[in-house]
């Protein structure tokens, strides 16, 4: 059985010394045996059993303890008795940081201090004890020493911060709380020596001995500062400045100074005062926007905040003519103009001002009434230039107005009733009139919307005004033209082409019309036919703009003339007629018009497609007789044949060629019925009114107009004929081809199956009349027996007279 025996060897003194206010121990003369411990028995007088455990109590010892090294305790154990022991002691203290603070005597187990321990820094060790044999065997289990750290009163409480700052509302109620103060203190705070107690030892106005009482109060346990007094007033008192201490042992103990600074802030107790309360200024008329003036006031919070500045009003201006503001560095009052103001109308005005702050009043304030203030202000008369009643000068008008119509009056006046002069700076169409005196405007002569000075409608000019004193104003004068219908619409196209046997649903030529008016004067157009073409013709609307033309019954290939009226929507309604030439035609299956022999071969009318063959092989034929006529007969004028006795033989030695004249297209023949259809191309507008002054047979076209072709090309050039052939009689096959090319080139010669129109010949003619083409001879004088030596292919010449011959020439030459 183990046993513990505690023996304190602590001193009285020093553990009564824990509670006193001193930062040393205090000793006794007397001191009592060392402690020893048998913390290897099991059971003992100071030895506490937790379960299988044996607990020994913490070994105290108090901080900065000069007497060192000092004994603290001494430990063994009962090996002793059976044998020499070793003692061993490791730790925080020992071998392990903080070091060399503990040892332990290896021969007689007596742990001692080493050097003074400072609680601040460690409160506490944990060892461990060991018993060995000296061969280093454990004897014992090791067993736990804990070392306490007790803590003398050996640091200052501090205040936290080296000067605090707070503030406090004017006239605050007494126990208003303004801030708080907090201190600390290294000391073991579970102890005596870390309770700390706050007071205040000085009081400092700013102003100083502004107030002399005492204003602040302190909570000796928590720091708070409240007021204790009243009359805290910032106009008298801007701050207090504080002398704090702090005390540990409850204020028994070590103290501190610290310092408050405690601002008295300002409340909106004081309103604003006019000062002085009436004003006199000067306004210019027709001014705006400045500054005539300003007005102060006075007010006794803290300069620059919100209960210090001023808003200002004005309680009589129902117009809205001046208005006030704050200068927010002065706090004065801005009057400004902020509306033209009118001497002719009022030349003096009389202001009532009122003034607050921007912070509202405090219930602390006086009761005082709000200050008002009177200004008187007179209004400056200037010379003024005249003003337009308007500006821009809107007129609407129609493009067709009369000239001399007046558009507009009373366009301007003067504020001071001075003789006006107007006249246009800008009429870039001089199109308006205006009277120097009086301003009336009035149209010089009708406006054109085609105008370039005419935009969507508007034309724009500008008119002056001058005053006697030279003052001028001017304005723009927006004239908004409106449309009226001035031109008839115009038919297009005026020839097309319509496929023969189509049917009328499938065939006809779509027209349009265009109309040099604007909407709403020109479409939608309507389409009519004129009386004596509805019974062939018609025309069908198909929109506003565009219609097609018809035949009503089945017409044979060719060229009509159609007449078509066109109208407006316009009012009052405008129609023109107009003349289409439209060409009856076969068509393919495109719907184009066929060529020359594709129409031929079409025709269920014309000749068969043999019979043409054989015609064209006939007309070669002749050609080629024609030919070799005409080259013997070349041949035997070289040989000297006798004037008289040959074919194409004339009076004069000259060739006969330089007689013959090329003539322009020719006719079908004899069998053509429509050569002489000729109609009439016509300007409808100039169509007589009166009766009986049309040709006969065309109503609607009037006399004096020169009759043209209506399916022939006009105007189209004609390629140039050979004028005399070749000199040499060999070259006359090349003289026919190039009048063949050309004729086949000419664009106003048939396939036209029409009258023929002959060029002018002129006076004294070496060709003669047609009856001598190439002889001045009579029929008779010709012999034509020479003929019999061509060969049979010529013996029907022999019947031939001298308009066979003629005609085969004219043959020739135009093909």
């Amino acid at each position: 059985m183990k046993c513990v025996t505690i023996l304190a060897n602590l001193e009285t003194s020093k553990i009564r010394g824990i509670f006193k206010n001193s930062a040393e121990p205090h000793h006794n003369e007397e001191e009592l045996p060392l402690q020893t411990l048998n913390p290897w028995r099991n059971q003992g007088k100071g030895v506490v059993r937790v379960k299988r455990d044996w607990i020994i109590p913490p070994i105290r010892v108090l901080e900065n303890s000069k007497q060192v090294p000092e004994d603290l305790v001494q430990i063994k154990s009962d090996k002793i008795f059976t044998g020499e022991v070793i003692y061993k002691l490791e730790g925080p203290g020992v071998d392990q940081e903080p070091k060399n603070l503990f040892e332990i005597d290896d021969k007689t187990g007596v742990i001692r201090s080493k050097r003074p321990l400072d609680r601040e820094k460690y409160d506490t060790f944990t060892l461990k004890a060991f018993a060995l044999s000296p061969s280093g065997e454990r004897l014992e289990n090791p067993t736990t020493i804990e070392i306490v750290v007790l803590d003398q009163n050996d640091n200052r409480p501090a205040f936290t911060q080296s000067q605090f700052v707070g503030s406090v509302s004017e006239f605050s109620v007494p126990g208003t709380s303004v801030m708080s103060v907090s201190a600390t203190d290294a000391d073991d705070p579970k102890t005596e020596n870390a309770y700390l107690s706050y007071s205040i030892i000085g009081q400092e106005s700013i102003p100083a001995s502004a107030v002399t009482k005492t204003m602040f109060g302190i909570n000796n346990q928590t720091g708070a500062i409240y007021t204790r007094d009243v009359g805290l007033d910032r106009e008298v008192v801007k701050s207090f400045r504080l002398k704090l201490q702090i005390a540990d042992m409850g204020g028994m103990g070590l103290t501190s100074e610290g310092v408050a600074i405690i601002h008295v802030s300002d409340i909106n107790n004081h309103a604003p005062q006019f000062s002085p309360a009436s004003y006199s200024m000067i306004a210019v008329e027709n001014r705006k926007d400045y500054e005539i003036g300003r007005v102060n006031v006075t007010d006794r919070d803290d300069h620059g905040t919100r209960n210090w500045e001023a808003k200002y009003f004005i309680t009589n201006d129902p117009d809205g003519l001046f208005a006030i503001s704050t200068d927010p560095a002065t706090n004065q009052g801005v009057l400004t103009v902020v509306k033209p103001l009118d001497f002719e109308a009022q030349d003096e005005y009389t202001l009532i001002l009122m003034v607050e702050n921007v912070s509202p009043l405090s219930n602390k304030a006086p009761n005082l009434p709000v200050s008002t203030a009177t200004v008187a202000v007179t209004v400056v008369n200037e010379n003024e230039a005249p003003h337009f009643r308007e500006d821009p000068i809107k007129i609407v008008v129609p493009e067709s107005v009369d000239p001399g119509t007046l558009l507009t009056n009373n366009i301007a006046f003067d504020p001071d009733n001075s003789d006006l002069r107007y006249e246009f700076s800008r009429d870039p169409e001089s199109w308006l009139d205006i009277d120097r005196d009086t301003g009336d405007i009035s149209a010089r002569r009708a406006f054109n919307m085609r105008s370039p000075h005419v935009k969507n409608n508007i034309y724009i000019a500008v008119v002056k005004v001058t005053d006697a004193d030279g003052m001028s104003s001017t304005a723009s004068v927006v004239i908004t033209l409106k449309e009226t219908n001035d031109f008839p619409p115009q038919l297009l196209p005026l020839s097309g082409s319509v496929c023969k046997g189509a049917g009328r649903k499938r065939s006809g030529l779509v027209v349009t019309a265009v109309d040099e008016d604007l909407p709403p004067q020109a479409a939608p157009f309507t389409f009519a036919m004129h009386y004596d073409m509805s019974l062939n013709w018609t025309v069908i609307q198909v929109n506003d703009t565009h219609a097609v033309l018809q035949p009503l019954v089945e017409l044979e290939a060719g060229d009509y003339m159609v007449t078509v009226m066109v109208s407006d929507s316009g009012s009052p309604v405008m129609s023109s007629y107009a003349q289409v030439n439209i060409t009856v035609c076969l068509c393919d299956s495109f719907g184009d018009c066929k060529s020359v022999t594709g129409a031929i071969l079409g025709s269920s009318v014309g000749i068969s497609f043999i019979f043409l063959i054989i015609i064209m092989a006939s007309v070669a034929l002749l050609l080629l007789l024609l030919l070799l006529a005409v080259a013997v007969t070349t041949c035997r004028r070289r040989h000297h044949i006798k004037k008289g006795t040959g074919l194409l033989v004339g009076e004069s030695e000259d060739d006969i060629r330089d007689n013959v004249f090329n003539y322009d297209e020719q006719g079908g023949g004899e069998e053509d019925e429509n050569a002489f259809n000729v109609d009439l191309l016509w300007n409808p507008h100039d169509a007589p009114s009166t009766p009986g002054s049309y040709y006969p047979g065309y109503p609607g076209v009037p006399r004096g107009k020169q009759p043209l072709r209506k399916d022939a090309p006009h105007n189209l050039p004609s390629p140039i004929y050979p004028r005399r052939p070749p000199a040499d009689p060999t070259d006359i096959e090349d003289y026919i081809n190039d009048g063949l090319e050309a004729a086949d080139n000419d664009p106003n010669v048939p396939p036209y199956d029409t009258a023929l129109i002959y060029d002018y010949e002129g006076e004294g003619s070496l060709a003669g009349s047609l009856s001598s083409i190439a002889s001045g001879s009579s029929d008779g004088d010709q012999d034509y027996d020479y003929l019999n030596d061509w060969g049979p292919r010529f013996q029907k010449l022999d019947h031939l007279d001298k308009m066979s011959c003629c005609k085969v020439l004219l043959l020739v030459k135009e093909k």
